[in-house]
């Protein structure tokens, strides 16, 4: 599985931390390359359009806060980015919103519980059934005009 990996100056550490600890996944790391300031709009869309284009399977965001990212990520088609402060927020964003994005907040989570909410979304899967009856709903609320 290719998983896509973005961050901006807030994140940038503990992305390259991720990276790090999970170095068995090849990451695409999309950016930044350094902790000198940037904007994370600019880096969570190049993800996404990755995800869109078919190219990544998954992706995560950092930011300060997870905040920013989330909502820039959630405002592309196709898109079901979770900002998650917990393991059980980052299983159930799979296992129910077969959520396809991950957001961290870089400045609220420390790095060790950071990679266990990782951990947890990565090893979830989506259960299906009626979580897939209101992800067509999301998904018909995303095509209305």
């Amino acid at each position: 599985m290719k998983i896509g990996i973005a961050s901006d100056h807030g994140g940038y550490a503990l992305k390259e931390a991720v990276k790090r600890h999970f170095n068995a996944i090849d990451f695409d790391d999309v950016g930044t390359h350094s902790a000198e300031s940037c904007d994370y709009p600019d880096f969570v869309a190049l993800l996404c359009r990755k995800i869109q284009k078919g190219e990544l399977e998954r992706g995560i965001v950092i930011c300060g806060t997870g905040i920013g990212a989330s909502i820039t990520a959630n405002k592309m088609r196709g898109i079901r980015a979770a900002l998650c402060c917990n393991e059980f927020m980052a299983e159930m964003a799979k296992r129910h919103n077969n959520a396809n994005v991950l957001a961290l907040g870089a400045r609220v989570l420390g790095d060790e519980l950071a990679m266990r909410i990782i951990a947890r979304w990565l090893d979830s899967s989506f259960e299906g059934g009626r979580h897939q009856k209101r992800l067509d709903k999301i998904d018909g609320i995303e095509k209305a005009p």
